[in-house]
């Protein structure tokens, strides 16, 4: 029975590292997401009700969305009062007061008796640990799981919170561990309602990223610092204004079209956190609602990014966020001088370096952290205000076209044009239908004949199975034991009775017992208790595949010991794929988080001091063989459903893969008819158990089962089980590769140079027939090259690569007669003019 799983995560993902398959989701190279978080209605004190969680990969439209709450947290809302206060009076205490001196601020600073370090490290403390709790919550486990998930290890993501609750506005949200678990993650605020803007940019003049700087009022700060960094930004052309009045402020905002807003000088958010106020000089202050038509202007002439390097700015961010203008940067709470000079320092540096908008904010966020033993908790300060719709500006985006513009390809031959232009639609359409899933049959079973065509490999001299076929489960009715499955307690006690005596390392029942030990044998429920080296079996429930009961685990045996029987089958019903982990529905009667497979592998490796664990990208590892997980799109599969920690399984090659391992019946062991070499082998082997009668529903198809006579199309699970255990023990013990791909960007390149050879044989070879056997034998030297690699593990594009190629050749023969196959309307061309005369004529 095909299973299908949404996700998978341990305990230990949701509250950062602790957890043994902690996180899973890799990337193989650094791609972009978005997340845009929206909180809805609600409150601290009362709780979110309807959270959701929209996921951008790359696209104008969200990919997913996944629905959760929150909980109420009063607590966090306290903490805050709490903390605002001791970050005010350590200002204070800390002599870095003038700073704060703020024009008309509401809110009087505490005195210096008020501050206590240790209270305010405990403070800070205690808010980590409350906005992680709170995150981490039972409510918000289905989105939190989910986004770990389908976001890379190593991808940058812009993680945006919408909200218009100014307190959550407030919350230090980089505290919660997503954010030290994605390294290139960086959190922003937005407001719940924003729409996308449509604008046609001016034309500048130079060629430089151009800047209004508003220098503001500076009593008892030094914004000098600040016209320095400006100053010596590389292909940036910085208009100052130094303490202006509003009149020419208001001219330069509509007298030219500029990039970037920048101000430094004081300004504070009003209390209902919706505008605010900026001292412009050392008598006149302004709210932005009386720049309102002046920053429009702005806007619509290519303003992108506003930059407030000022005190309490979230509210300012909210005013420019109702005005659309795209990207804010302010300080969410009073910020120190010196704090304020250096995140700008650290920011430019970064970002007109060439980093991404959000990857520069955190950066500089992040080097704030050096500063916190004389400047607590300045690297909570930054945040980014941001309208979800809109893409952020890159440094290389604000520069003028010219900047930009690619030099123009050297010319070609007017037949090389051809080709270059044939080959590059052909690829593009040919990965286009690929990526609509329409080939996938077609590759999948390119992948079984090419597995079919390796070399026989030997057994796995690991592996023992011990088989219960249908003379085994008579054998049984006629010597009494009283059955209720495949195999009886009476048998199964035996069973392990006499293996013991040859010391396995690893005994595994492939078999569901869903119910308890008949009380007439007492040593067998204690040896299922107690015995470190027995793993049982059970089924997760999968309603979505007509199972939604399950199958549960024997109940004698300890969590920790059980593994998921359940495979990934495609839609063929063949078994191509390896599932190692998921995350089981909470009404599942089992469950086990690892496969059965797993499970004993782990055990077996442990004996030898190998153990797993996860590289920076997530993914598994043991010893030092990486496990690469299988995405949506990887290989020849696209969009299927790669929940879970999948991977490819790479059968043993075997002229029958039930030979995957030595075999022995049921009751040849409970009549002591074992052959005295086999039994000097077990010791130490791992022992499946597992039925084989045919009449058993655990049967299934592989990759050979195209070729394998009527009768035995489908296997017994208990030889697929061995072949994922051997896959896992040969790759770590053995070198034995897994099976691997090539990332799209590689396959794209590869199709396309088929293409390229498609078109140049239709260049080069003018005769039909032979332009007809140079393609064969071409397709021939594909499928070789293809299986080559293949050989050594690799799946690479076979049937997008022939189709592209041999499509280019008929793309360009048609062009070609299309346009001169008749010279005065009447006399056909001779078949040596189809590419040479019409390719190559000039006019």
């Amino acid at each position: 029975m095909t299973t299908n799983y949404e996700g998978f995560m341990t305990s230990g993902a949701v509250s950062g590292n602790n957890g043994y398959f902690c996180h899973l989701t890799s990337a193989s190279h650094r791609r972009m997401s978005k997340v845009v978080l929206s909180l809805g209605h609600g409150n601290l004190q009362n709780g979110f009700p309807a959270v959701t969680a929209q996921l951008w990969e790359a696209t104008s439209t969200p990919s997913m969305q996944f629905i959760g709450s929150l909980p109420p947290a009063p607590e966090i809302s306290s903490l805050y009062k709490d903390w605002q206060l001791q970050y005010s009076a350590s200002y204070q205490c800390l002599d870095l007061l003038p700073r704060l001196e703020l024009l008309d601020f509401p809110e009087d600073v505490p005195d210096e008796a008020g501050f206590s370090s240790e209270k305010f490290n405990d403070l800070c403390q205690q808010f980590s640990d409350k906005i992680n709790d709170w995150l981490n919550s039972q409510q918000f486990c289905h989105i939190n799981n989910r986004l770990r998930t389908h976001l890379g290890h190593l991808e940058e993501i812009r993680f945006i919170i919408e909200t218009d609750d100014k307190l959550l506005r407030r919350l230090p949200w980089h505290l919660w561990n997503f954010f030290e678990d994605y390294p290139n993650a960086e959190v922003a605020l937005s407001a719940p309602e924003y729409i996308s803007i449509t604008r046609t940019p001016s034309k500048k003049t130079g060629d430089k990223v151009r800047i209004l700087a508003i220098l503001g009022n500076s009593k008892g700060i030094n914004i000098d610092r600040d016209r320095s960094f400006l100053e010596k930004l590389p292909e940036a052309e910085v208009k100052f204004l130094v303490e202006p009045e509003r009149a020419q402020l208001n001219d330069q905002l509509w007298a030219e079209p500029w990039d970037i807003l920048f101000f430094a000088g004081h300004s504070f958010s009003f209390s209902d956190g919706k505008s605010g106020r900026i001292y412009i000089n050392q008598t006149k202050s302004l709210t932005v609602s009386e720049l309102k038509y002046a920053l429009k202007n702005a806007r619509e002439r290519g303003l992108k990014l506003a930059i407030f390097n000022s005190c309490d700015g979230l509210g300012l961010a909210q005013a420019l966020f109702d005005l659309h203008i795209p990207q804010t940067i302010v300080m969410r709470e009073p910020v120190p001088d010196a704090i304020a000079q250096a995140f700008l320092k650290y920011f430019i540096a970064a970002f007109s370096g060439g980093k991404s908008l959000y990857t520069a904010v955190r950066e500089a966020r992040q080097r704030l952290h050096g500063l916190e033993e004389k400047c607590p908790c300045a690297s909570w300060l930054p945040v980014i205000f941001q309208n979800p719709a809109l893409e952020p500006p890159t440094w290389q985006d604000l520069l003028p076209p010219s900047e930009n513009t690619i030099p123009p390809c050297p010319p070609l031959p007017r037949g090389g044009w051809m080709v270059l232009v044939a080959s590059v639609v052909v690829t593009g359409l040919v990965m286009g239908v690929r990526h609509l899933g329409m080939l996938q049959q077609w590759e999948l079973q390119a992948f079984d004949h090419l597995m079919q065509l390796r070399p026989i490999e030997s057994q796995d001299p690991r592996l023992l199975i011990v088989t219960i076929d249908e003379a085994d489960i008579q054998y049984q009715n006629r010597m009494k034991m009283k059955m209720r499955w495949s195999l009886s307690d009476n048998a199964l006690a035996q069973l392990l009775k006499k293996l013991e005596q040859y010391q396995p390392r690893t005994i595994g029942i492939d078999i569901y017992r869903d119910f308890s030990v008949d009380p007439d044998y007492p040593d067998l429920a204690t040896r299922l208790r107690q015995d470190e080296r027995l793993f049982a079996t059970c089924k997760v429930s999968a309603p979505e595949d007509g199972a939604p009961d399950g199958n549960p685990p024997p109940p004698e045996v300890p969590k920790k010991r059980l593994g998921f029987s359940d495979f990934v089958a495609d839609d063929d019903e063949i078994a191509r794929r390896h599932l190692l982990h998921l995350m089981p529905p909470l009404t599942s009667p089992c469950a086990a988080d690892n496969a059965f497979s797993l499970q004993m592998a782990l055990h077996y490796l442990n004996a030898q001091g190998i153990e797993a664990k996860f590289t920076k990208q997530g993914e598994l590892q043991m010893g030092d063989v990486v496990f690469k997980k299988l995405k949506s799109q990887s290989g020849g599969y696209q969009r299927v459903d790669a929940s879970g920690y999948q991977v490819l399984l790479n059968y043993r090659s075997l002229a029958s893969l039930q030979n995957i391992a030595p075999q022995i019946s049921l009751r040849d062991i409970l009549n002591n008819r074992i052959n005295p070499e086999l039994s000097e082998s077990v010791k130490n082997r791992i022992v499946l158990i597992g039925v084989t009668a045919p009449t058993t529903a655990d049967q299934w198809k592989t990759p050979f089962s195209v070729n394998a006579p009527p009768n035995q199309t489908r296997i017994p699970g208990v030889f697929v089980q061995a072949q994922m255990v051997s896959q896992i023990l040969s790759a770590v013990l053995d070198r034995r590769p897994l099976l691997w791909w090539w990332p799209q960007w590689v396959e794209v390149f590869w199709v396309w140079g088929w293409a390229l050879v498609g078109g140049m044989l239709a260049l080069c070879i003018r005769q039909p027939l032979g332009l007809g056997l140079a393609g064969v034998v071409t397709l021939g030297m594909l499928f070789g090259i293809c299986f080559i690699i293949f050989t050594a593990a690799g799946w690479v594009p076979f049937v997008p690569s022939a189709l592209a190629l041999l499509a280019t050749e008929v793309a360009l023969v048609w062009w070609s007669t299309r346009s001169s196959l008749f010279v005065n309307n009447s006399r056909p061309l001779d078949a040596e003019l189809w590419l040479g005369r019409s390719l190559f004529s000039r006019k």
